[in-house]
């Protein structure tokens, strides 16, 4: 008696396609597999412990690269934001308060003087730097700059045609440098780069939001 034998082109298609289900079972539990690197860089040159919590905090404009202009307002708010998390022992004026005291007092004119200055310099001028004190009631001001960021999407798996599987990562790079207005000094400069990844099979990608919510927290951590 003869028996035909099994055909083991469809027992293999089953397999694979129980361990892409599996595959993307263990991917909707998990959500994505994260991954984040960084590098961060701080020198202190003279701020002490206990100065900040003493004489507070003031964040002012911050700057950034050619075509990234429109995000300075978001880089403040966040870095503000995981201050408050972070740091709340130290009293703080977020960008939108140390803006209206600037205009409330009459000193607009001579805030743009001080970036413009600072744009071919580097410098802030110490009596600018020392009247921004005085209004925000905070010795200390937080300038930050937004050196990098950028977005990326690379296919990892696929089956049969179809992009199921992708790596979305993001890499920001964000300066600090924490100005005396008494005297017109940096007393404190960190720098960190964030490499934010994950494995996901979702369109969503990594949001500005996430990476300088991440280099903000690093920075923060570092504070004295």
């Amino acid at each position: 008696m003869r028996y035909a034998s099994r055909p083991t082109r469809p027992l293999k298609l089953t397999r694979a396609l129980t361990l892409l289900l599996s595959v993307l079972a263990a991917l909707t539990l998990s959500g994505c597999l994260k991954q984040i690197d960084g590098t961060a860089q701080t020198h202190n040159v003279s701020l002490e412990a206990k100065q900040l919590e003493t004489y507070g905090l003031a964040v002012i404009t911050p700057t950034s690269v050619t075509g990234q202009e429109e995000d300075r307002q978001s880089v403040a708010l966040i870095f503000a934001l995981a201050l408050e998390k972070h740091r709340p022992d130290i009293p703080l004026s977020t960008l939108s308060e140390t803006i209206g005291h600037i205009n409330r007092n009459g000193m607009a004119t001579e805030y743009r003087s001080m970036f413009e200055e600072y744009h071919f310099t580097g410098i802030f001028k110490q009596d600018a730097l020392m009247k921004v004190g005085e209004m925000t009631g905070h010795r200390y001001l937080a300038q930050l700059k937004l050196a990098n960021f950028s977005q990326n999407s690379q296919s990892r798996l696929s089956f049969f045609g179809l992009r199921l599987f992708q790596t979305k990562s993001g890499n920001v790079r964000l300066f600090l440098s924490v100005w005396d207005s008494w005297d017109g000094s940096i007393v404190w400069e960190g720098m960190d780069e964030v490499n934010f990844a994950y494995d996901t099979f979702q369109e969503k990608p990594i949001t500005f939001r996430q990476v300088v919510r991440e280099a903000s927290t690093r920075l923060v951590s570092r504070l004295p």
